[in-house]
């Protein structure tokens, strides 16, 4: 009889879960595939008594998932815990060195302390796998790694949070404010127990840090991603946006240019046409753009039980069938650390300002973007609001640097009301 792969769950929330029922449910199907059962042997969680909908009787319990890490009728640790410190780190090195393969959901472990993990890893001949820490049930790990191989890839650029996109698209379609649309989606539970790490860029940045260590060959480094949230947007850009073919999504951009490597998590404009603009409710997508492959587009659900648990089974299999490739693509000894770099490549920027009611007030901001190098495309104006009106501006391509400057200026002039908004226009 052929020797099944034993696997030891640490974590029985809604992944964990989700992973059992898979196992529970398929069987026959996974055998089938993967030439070799598929069982779970133990598990473990911080409550024994609590009900989670599925049969546990057959499983060992663990009460610490470093013991779970270490057992011997245990093959792969498959850690969905969550949490970069603690019981996640610690049992997974454990499990490394007492030599299992993990397959891991847990973005910020990875995008923390990957590099050394995966060093550790292939030192003692095991895998690392974390299809499931990236988008959900798409399968871009595997694409970056395995089908885009042989490209060199050029941009990552994609929307990695399903509760962002939520909100943003919830805003437009209700006409609701941000701060009406964040107390539905936490209401919904669709944000995480701290919602800074959704709507602050913070669970997307771990995501484009890790798929911008495969994708360029560098070690992975979460430090160096410029992050910016999406609360500064208002129903006013969104609608404005909109008036101008442009929808606003909280994208991700990594990019390797000539002063190293660009990171990004924030608010970008992108045309409505694009496939990224048509994104709607909790739905992610990822955009690689490699030499031989030119674009290739990957769309799918970025959250919840099954897309999860289904990227977790998929790594799975592929170490049931015997696949093992390095955790980031190449030995994690030939990843190179990368210099960080900002945004440098010029883009066009969407403006918006409060513009006070005084003579020669829209020459001195043309005055002030012209000082800075930088020319308008187009631009309205709208309504009055008491003694200001909204003008926005969307400029030709320039530099980051050149934009700031303009920025800084507009507050010399004595017409501008408040701070402007700036959003970058990413061209697809």
């Amino acid at each position: 009889m052929t020797t099944p792969l034993r696997l030891g769950i640490a974590g029985l929330g809604t992944v964990g879960v989700g992973v059992v029922k898979i196992v529970q449910q398929h069987a026959d199907l996974l055998e089938k595939r993967a030439g070799r059962p598929v069982v779970i042997t133990a598990v473990s969680a911080r409550s024994k008594d609590k009900d989670r909908g599925v049969d546990l009787s057959k499983y060992a319990w663990e009460t610490d998932p470093v013991q779970l890490a270490q057992r011997d009728d245990v093959d792969v640790f498959v850690e969905v815990m969550g949490g970069h410190e603690g019981p996640a780190k610690d049992a997974t090195a454990a499990a490394i060195e007492a030599g299992k393969d993990v397959v891991s959901a847990n973005k910020a472990l990875l995008a923390i302390h990957g590099q050394s993990l995966a060093e550790a890893a292939e030192t003692a001949g095991r895998v690392i796998r974390f299809e499931a820490a990236v988008a959900g049930g798409i399968p871009v790990v595997k694409a970056l790694t395995e089908g885009l191989a042989a490209n060199e890839i050029s941009r990552v650029i994609g929307v990695m949070n399903g509760s962002c996109n939520y909100i943003l698209t919830r805003m437009e379609s209700a006409g609701l404010s941000y701060e009406a649309v964040f107390d539905e989606a936490n209401n919904l539970g669709y944000l995480e127990a701290d919602p800074e790490l959704d709507v602050g860029g913070i669970d997307a940045g771990h995501k484009l840090a890790l798929l911008a260590s495969i994708a360029f060959g560098t070690q992975v480094d979460f430090d160096a991603v410029e992050l910016e949230g999406i609360g500064a947007v208002t129903i006013e850009d969104i609608h404005q946006a909109a008036d101008m073919g442009y929808k606003i999504k909280l994208l991700g951009v990594a990019q390797m240019t000539g002063r190293g490597l660009e990171q990004r998590m924030s608010p970008c404009l992108v045309p409505d046409t694009s496939p990224l603009g048509q994104l709607e409710g909790g739905t992610n997508m990822v955009v690689l753009e490699g030499d031989a492959v030119s674009q290739v587009v990957l769309r799918g659900p970025g959250a919840g039980e099954g897309p999860t648990a289904s990227a977790v089974m998929g790594d799975v299999m592929d170490i049931a069938r015997g696949i093992r490739i390095s955790t980031f693509g190449q030995p994690a000894n030939t990843l190179r650390k990368a210099r960080a770099a900002r945004a440098a490549i010029p883009a066009p920027y969407y403006l918006r300002l409060q513009l006070l009611d005084k003579p020669g007030a829209l020459a001195k901001v043309a005055h002030a973007l012209g000082e800075a190098g930088i020319s308008i495309d187009r631009m309205r104006q709208y309504g009055h609001l008491d003694t200001a009106a909204p003008v926005l501006i969307v400029t030709h391509k320039t530099t980051r640097a050149a934009l700031e400057e303009a920025l800084e200026a507009f507050h010399t002039t004595g017409v501008v009301s408040g701070d402007p908004v700036a959003i970058r226009i990413e061209e697809l």
